[in-house]
């Protein structure tokens, strides 16, 4: 192997370390659930962030909600609105135009559906979810 190739190919490597861990092909499950019209399941989603919508009160907490655009082909193009309980993550600290990775529970609606349970589960009694922006995961 040429030292020009050797050079690329390690470009390559450090470039895909700075990917999310869930990839961009973990969306097409989250897609497949909306198309599908399913719920509760667990996913992994990657995207951007497309608007911020702010913290609201609720029986379970304080959640901070946003809505994310599903990055490549796997995603279609689909935007999920995501619900963060900010009583136990603490406050996730977004922009429009953030990249993240949620895992949580999703939920259909027409809309493009819900991920939520984006946190650890006090109770022990479901899967725990995050939010990564970044380097920093919020659990």
């Amino acid at each position: 192997m040429s030292r020009a190739s050797s050079l690329a190919l390690a470009a390559l490597a450090a470039l895909g370390a700075c990917a999310p861990a869930g990839g961009d092909s973990a969306n097409g499950a989250v897609y497949q659930a909306w198309a599908a019209h399913r719920s509760r399941i667990e996913v992994t989603a990657t995207g951007s962030v497309a608007r911020v919508l702010g913290t609201r009160s609720g029986p379970s907490g304080r959640h901070e909600g946003f809505l994310v655009h599903l990055r490549g082909a796997a995603g279609h193009g689909l935007t999920v609105r995501v619900e963060a309980n900010v009583d136990i993550t603490g406050a996730i600290p977004l922009s429009a135009g953030n990249d993240v990775e949620v895992r949580g529970e999703y939920i259909y609606d027409e809309r493009g559906g819900l991920i939520h349970f984006t946190h650890h589960d006090p109770r022990g009694t479901h899967p725990g979810g995050y939010v990564r922006v970044g380097s920093l995961v919020y659990s």
